[in-house]
């Protein structure tokens, strides 16, 4: 989405490494059009140009800005930014980093923009913004003990706008803890504002504490290390996305014919005609089922960071030895995880959409290589190991609750589904009191889920419980935190503690109606 300022280009001097650059937020969608042109009007939306499919990313451009004295013009004047101003620097030429910095009308404000995904046509079809735009994350320095207000200028077109609402950002110093900061939305203005008076020289501000690539390679190699012969890791690589990150699953768990001989083994350990061998011994029974196949995904929509941070909790927990809970998961289940579904968008700083500007949650029903190959291939794996439990871990931007989407409006739904369903959610609120059911989406109409989606597609193909499940951006009204709201170690929390739910159901996974 584009706010816009008036017809004369609006050019931006970046001194980065001692040169000198004119950026335009467009240069990556391959045009010559400026972010913003003023008007006394709230911003209004306009269609952006769809973006080449390996078009350079705006990241690999200087976007390093120190903020000029001269306010914005509004009457076609050249806006310029020089050094030596202020004493401000902002910065979002980082991994994930997402701001367009506008200018600094007075010594304590600093008018900001969000950088826009590509138009995704899908969620324009479903009656979406024309451009999303929600994500920011920028690292501001040399503000230290000085109030400053960031006034987002085009927060008004974003994606789900109402969401601002009640919102606080998030801000961190050392990129660790990370807490909330005071917010203010004006619907009429469609200016979002932060208002903090730093502690240290730099802070980082985003939209939810990021979760990088260096962190998600990271856990992946610590994730080997964990491995054991009781329960191996095993790092695949599915495919590729569309700029040539690896799409990387962990397979967690024993294959089916090492789980077979496992347990085959434990049985005859534990027998007492293993004691104590009698002639009058039953039969022994016949060979054990295969390992539940249980698929996770997380971060379809790159934006939706605390996807991962689930991710992290439920691996950490997943492999350690000492956890009786993951000891009898690891004896009766196989886990396919794959942290990042969305590995382009989350470089980029995109809140829900790859390098094509597609929504992978839009993309189930008859993806392609060209427009989606992270769905797929994943699609293409899970036909190859089955699937008796899906869960597709999101964010959502407005609703302050933990709550799932469930299977109603399936072709195939009946009592077996239901029953899963209900018996997987009383299993959640019993582990997680943030999760609850009062709450979240409105349910699909009998026969009328959507198939392009990842929960309904896989509901639909493998006749198994496939759900969404929905954390906030904001906070958990049911267990509320002031300082952090919803935050990375209450994500990776949530992401353990459903392994105790997952557990709890295991069994009725493959029984028939």
């Amino acid at each position: 989405m584009r706010a816009c300022l008036s017809s004369a280009r609006i050019a931006r001097a970046i001194h980065f490494n001692g040169t000198q650059y004119y950026s335009k937020s467009a240069r990556s969608l391959g045009t010559h059009q400026p972010l913003f042109k003023m008007s006394a009007s709230p911003a209004s939306p306009t269609r952006p140009p769809p973006q080449p499919l390996h078009s350079q990313h705006p990241a690999s451009h200087p976007t390093g800005v120190r903020l000029a004295s001269t306010a914005e013009g509004t009457t076609g004047e050249t806006t310029t930014a020089s050094p030596n101003c202020y004493g401000f620097h902002i910065t979002s030429c980082m991994d994930a980093g997402n701001i367009e910095v506008l200018g600094a009308p007075d010594d304590s404000t600093i008018n900001l923009a969000i950088r826009p995904d590509p138009y995704c046509a899908s969620d324009s079809r479903a009656h979406y913004q024309l451009s999303m735009h929600m994500w920011f994350n920028f690292r501001l320095v040399g503000a230290a003990g000085r109030q400053v207000r960031l006034r987002i200028v085009n927060a008004g077109g974003a994606s789900y706008a109402p969401a601002w609402l009640g919102y606080r950002a998030c801000a961190s110093y050392d990129l660790q803890d990370w807490f909330r900061v005071p917010t203010n939305y004006d619907p009429a203005s469609g200016v979002l504002t932060i208002t903090h008076t730093p502690q240290q020289d730099a802070v980082q501000y985003a939209y939810f504490a990021p979760y990088s690539l260096d962190r998600h390679a990271a856990l992946l190699a610590r994730m080997q290390g964990r491995s054991r012969p009781d329960l191996p890791v095993r790092l695949r690589v599915l495919g590729r996305s569309l700029e040539g990150r690896d799409l990387e699953m962990l397979e967690i768990g024993p294959s089916a014919p090492t789980a077979v001989a496992a347990a085959s083994s434990l049985a005859e350990a534990t027998s007492p005609a293993a004691a104590a061998p009698s002639a009058t011994s039953s039969p022994s029974p016949g060979p054990c089922p295969p390992p539940l196949r249980v698929w996770v995904i997380c971060r379809q929509h790159p934006g939706e960071s605390m996807a991962e941070w689930f991710a992290e909790g439920l691996l950490e927990r997943l492999t350690d030895p000492e956890d009786s809970v993951a000891r009898c998961l690891g004896g009766k289940a196989c886990f396919y995880v794959v942290p990042n579904m969305c590995p382009d968008g989350s470089a980029r700083g995109h809140l829900r959409t790859n390098a094509a500007g597609t929504n992978l949650n839009r993309a189930w029903a008859a993806p392609s290589l060209e427009a989606a190959p992270e769905v797929l291939h994943t699609l293409a794996a899970m036909d190859k190991t089955g699937v008796d439990l899906f869960l597709d871990i999101h964010g959502d931007e407005e609703l302050p609750h933990v709550f799932v989407a469930g299977l109603e409006g399936l072709p195939g739904w009946g009592p077996r589904l239901a029953g899963l369903q209900t018996a997987f959610c009383a299993a959640a609120a019993r582990h997680a009191p943030e999760f609850q059911t009062a709450h979240g989406y409105a349910r699909d109409a009998p026969g009328r889920a959507n198939l392009t989606l990842a929960s309904k597609q896989v509901g639909h193909r493998f006749d198994c419980l496939s759900l969404t499940l929905e954390m906030p951006f904001k906070d958990s009204l049911e267990v509320p935190d002031p300082r952090v709201g919803w935050s990375p170690g209450r994500a990776k929390r949530l992401g353990a503690a459903l392994l105790g739910a997952i557990n709890d159901i295991a069994h009725l996974l493959r029984q028939s109606a």
